[in-house]
């Protein structure tokens, strides 16, 4: 009681502490209008943010107690929000795929390719719009060769990222590295790669590599751009619509869409045979021949199909005069809402388990009134510091909703992959067999899937933990990874050319562009020794590490799974992705989910997903209020 009062009273002053710094210094400006003023920028406020960001850089946001780490963190938001957003769209723009006439469903009903979300910019967040930037455009332009071959990616993935032995990531079970990829493939995908440009990367000595040079794909090129717009940084295109609308499921096409529905009540086919392909490019449209695909995705799509049908279920007992498409529709946008609910509230505390975090990531969803509030009064406020994000005013901070290069940058997080694997029954924790990851990817993970079953491979990933983000961990088989078209890539060198090719400055230089303190020497960047001074060799000059590589070598704040340097980008788009979509702010309404909908959204988390589904889980998740942490080895009396 003595602690749950403690806490009610930090949350209790730092609420005040908002309503008063917002009354003092100003709101400064919510939403895009170019008559609005800067988002908080009036006077005071630029001596708050002064303030926190010379405590952040001087002795950490992580490092204080909640309440002035909420405040802290609340600055550091509100200065990337300023000052890290950057539209792509001003450069000149040909041959844009045509956009579809207003229709009056889309007013309360995501499109298949994420256009009209905002009626007044219909084109923007679609399929195939351009990828954003979180730092300056002038600070875009990729270098030219030789410069952005230096050092060799090849040298770079096999000195610093070889998975030399596995290290878990102990915090977290595999279910939160297959959600992460899960998510992804629902944001953004810069599509497969031009077949017919290619970097050419010399070998090292000593390199047994089975062709010298490697040849790694261009990225597409960005189609909507003129010929000789050459005064712009170059762009590149999202294939997939870059709202949370969960496309990995429904698809960006009427033909995707259509491919998944069974036609009756709303409801899909579960299986991955009819589950759209993330890229949109697939010959056949079988996800399964996806370069991506693997048993995670296979079991979060399932589980989430289902949950689909289950709401559609729900919908037609609450709803009997909704027809097949009401009903899909509207459980479309539940289930996506869940999916968001579940990433902000349960996976993001779970790979980010900082006390701070916890409370700040459930603020995300429902302010700091928590939750009890929201389910007893509703909003008690407009603001989404006090109230949350959903159901708040949209607002896109003075810059068209995108995605950005930085963003996919720092989520490029392979070293989460496992390459070996052991399944074990549920019912005794008994193991069943054990695979390689590459038995578990593309056409064979449905066959494993089948033989070992949902609830057993659940249960085994519950029980076992991805990699660790650091160096020295990347999985071994992803470095000789054979794409379903028979190419052959080492996923390591690409990942450091892609960063490279699409503009994202490096390591030290990122860090400045996020107001963040840059190291000077390679023993600043690192505590580990063995690594800096494996960095000096690779790199010799500490200014030209790589963003990915400078993330994997830095210590994480505590509880982190990942880089803070990855963390400055995730709180600004994070909260955007929310903030900007109309479904999840000023439609986030009953009359466009329905009140059945809206209970749904309130009542469940991931572990009701699961046990809807998988319900002779439930001895193994009794006690767990986070489907994303170690699940206890079933016991001998629950055999």
């Amino acid at each position: 009681m003595h602690m749950s009062r403690m806490r009610i009273a930090k949350i209790a002053a730092l609420l005040a502490l908002i309503v008063v710094t917002d009354s003092l210094l100003g709101r400064g400006g919510q939403g895009p209008a170019a008559t609005e003023p800067k988002y908080r920028d009036t006077r005071l406020w630029r001596i708050f943010h002064r303030f926190t960001q010379r405590i952040d850089q001087r002795r950490g946001w992580d490092s204080l107690p909640i309440v002035p780490g909420l405040a802290v963190l609340a600055g550091i938001r509100n200065v990337l929000r300023q000052a890290n957003l950057y539209n792509t769209d001003d450069a000149p723009t040909i041959n844009e795929r045509p956009l579809s006439p207003l229709e009056p469903a889309y007013l309360t009903r995501r499109t298949n390719d994420g256009s009209y979300n905002d009626l007044d910019n219909p084109s923007m967040g679609r399929a195939y719009r351009r990828f954003g930037r979180n730092v300056p455009l002038t600070g875009t332009w990729p270098e030219p060769e030789p410069a952005i071959m230096e050092p060799n990616p090849r040298l770079v993935s096999r000195k610093l990222l070889t998975r030399d032995e596995f290290v878990p990531a102990t915090s977290v079970n595999n279910l939160a590295g297959a959600w992460l990829q899960f998510m992804v493939h629902d944001w953004f995908s810069h599509g497969k790669g031009d077949k017919t440009k290619s970097w050419k990367v010399p070998l090292e000595p000593g390199d047994t590599w089975h062709q010298d040079p490697m040849e790694i794909p261009c990225i597409i090129p960005d189609s909507t751009r003129p010929p000789g717009a050459s005064e712009h940084p170059p762009t590149f295109l999202n294939t997939q619509s870059a709202w949370w609308d969960s496309s990995q499921l429904y698809g960006t096409t009427l033909a995707h869409q259509m491919a998944a529905r069974t036609g009756t009540d709303g409801r899909l086919h579960v299986g991955s045979e009819t589950r759209p392909p993330h890229s949109g490019e697939n010959p056949d449209g079988n996800p399964k021949h996806e370069p991506g695909f693997w048993l995670g995705m296979h079991m979060l799509g399932e589980i989430f199909e289902m949950e689909h049908n289950a709401i559609c279920d729900h919908l037609k007992a609450a709803y009997p005069q909704y027809d097949d498409e009401e009903l899909f529709q509207r459980a479309r946008l539940i289930c996506g809402a869940l999916q968001a609910k579940i990433h902000t509230m349960e996976w993001t505390p779970a790979v980010i388990a900082h006390p701070t975090m916890k409370i700040a990531m459930r603020a995300n969803w429902f302010g700091l009134a928590e939750e009890n509030i929201h389910k007893l009064i509703g909003r008690v406020s407009p603001d989404e510091a006090i109230s949350g994000i959903p159901g708040s005013p949209t607002t896109h901070y003075g810059v068209p909703y995108s995605l950005t290069e930085e963003f996919a940058a720092v989520y490029r997080m392979h070293p989460l992959l496992a390459d070996d694997w052991i399944f074990r029954s549920a019912e005794d924790d008994s193991e069943r067999r054990t695979a390689t990851f590459r038995e578990i990817s593309g056409p064979a993970a449905v066959d494993v899937a089948e033989e070992i079953g949902m609830q057993d491979l659940f249960y085994s990933f519950g029980r076992s933990h991805p990699g660790a983000i650091q160096l020295h961990n990347f999985p071994r088989f992803l470095q000789e990874f054979e794409r379903p078209d028979g190419v052959i890539q080492d996923l390591a060198s690409v990942d450091v050319l892609r960063i490279r090719e699409t503009g994202v400055p490096r390591y030290c230089q990122f860090r400045r562009l996020l107001h963040m303190p840059a190291p000077r020497t390679f023993e600043e960047l690192t505590d580990n020794p063995e690594w800096a001074a494996q960095l000096r060799e690779v790199y010799g000059d500490v200014e030209r590490v790589d963003t990915m590589v400078g993330m994997f070598a830095e210590t994480n704040p505590t509880g982190f799974a990942f880089s803070d340097t990855a963390f400055r980008v995730f709180i600004l788009m994070a909260s955007r992705r929310l903030n900007s979509d109309r479904f999840f702010t000023k439609d986030f309404t009953p009359e466009v989910y329905t009140k059945a909908g809206m209970k749904w959204i309130d009542d469940n988390e991931m572990t009701d997903v699961i046990l809807r589904h998988l319900p002779g889980l439930r001895p193994q998740l009794r006690g767990l209020d986070n489907a994303f942490v170690p699940w206890p080895k079933t016991s001998p009396d629950e055999s």
